[in-house]
């Protein structure tokens, strides 16, 4: 395979502990400027994230995808805030460096069409936003990462935040070939259902019998994303020192919004619309199990309430 030097071409190593060698090589000017482009700010941080996270997994995607002579499938899970579509969009430009033709997308792009949802609201009220089990394309997921995984052309769907006022519809696909590395990336990517016994003592804010009824049926939901799951060939968990950070995030981003002039929402619209999400899908009750499980996850990465790169371990053992 044709690349530049961005990459070293160091003995192969197990992809998890190739993640978790970090680089001292000094992050290229470009690679500042774009993560400045994606909202980070300039400092130390984007030096070290480059050096712990972003050119160590462009590494061993490298070296996962050349060991197995095939397109290789990563998922990215993590919650609101925690940066999966930045790790998306460097780890996709260090690849194309070294010649690889990588393809980032998201749970996001599979959502069902504007029509789909309302009708399905009608169905079930609860599903007052997108985002939870049930919302999404699944069928059309294993279709792309299917098609993907042969290294065959396909039309990737893209979600269009911006039609119907903010809730979003189908947009033009995007037509892709000879994709080698993908990185599919959303806020419950991987996540299974766990034993529904686990909500009789529910966390806040799955408080009331509705709420726990609306859990147990997104939980039950879950099984239904098992095989797309199933075409994930490595799993990152991308997980904040403390799950709540998401609602400081997400404020602080509608605040950023509202400066430039774009429309935002409000304090109390805010809480409402990350506590739909914890009630859906509690991160304590789904997620953070799963970084400790070396059977589904490949790698954890925390993410402090900076944005910097904290504690990063493999779920059977720390480093």
């Amino acid at each position: 395979m044709a690349g530049s030097a961005i990459l070293d071409n160091l003995p192969p190593m197990d992809f998890a502990i190739r993640l978790l060698t970090p680089t001292e090589r000094d992050c290229p000017e470009a690679f500042i400027a774009l993560a400045q482009s994606q909202g980070i700010a300039e400092g130390w941080a984007i030096a070290s994230t480059f050096q712990r996270l972003w050119f160590p997994l462009a590494q061993a995607l490298h070296q996962e995808q050349q060991r197995l002579g095939r397109p290789i499938v990563l998922g990215i899970l993590g919650g609101q805030g925690t940066g999966k579509t930045t790790l998306g969009a460097m780890v996709t430009a260090l690849l194309k460096q070294q010649g690889h033709h990588p393809l980032s997308f998201s749970l996001d792009d599979l959502y069902l069409s504007y029509g789909q949802r309302q009708a399905l609201q009608a169905q079930e009220p609860r599903l007052k936003w997108r985002g939870p089990p049930g919302t999404h394309d699944i069928a059309q997921g294993i279709q792309v990462l299917d098609h993907l995984w042969a290294g065959q052309p396909v039309a990737v769907p893209r979600f269009d935040k911006s039609l119907w006022g903010g809730a979003g519809d189908q947009g033009e696909p995007e037509r892709v070939a000879g994709v080698d590395v993908v990185i599919f990336e959303g806020w419950f990517v991987g996540v299974r259902p766990v034993d529904p016994a686990v909500f009789d003592g529910a966390p806040e804010p799955i408080v009331s019998e509705g709420d726990r009824a609306f859990a147990l049926a997104m939980n039950a939901k879950l099984a239904d994303y098992l095989p797309l799951w199933e075409r994930l060939d490595r799993l990152i968990l991308l997980k904040p020192v403390d799950y709540r950070l998401s609602y400081t995030w997400r404020k602080a981003a509608e605040q950023r919004m509202k400066a430039q002039g774009k429309g935002g929402m409000g304090d109390q619209e805010i809480e409402a619309f990350v506590t739909y999400f914890w009630q859906a899908l509690h991160p304590e009750l789904l997620i953070t199990p799963l970084s400790h499980d070396p059977q589904i996850t490949d790698a954890v990465v925390e993410i402090r309430e900076d944005h910097s790169i904290g504690e990063m371990f493999i779920p059977s053992r720390t480093f």
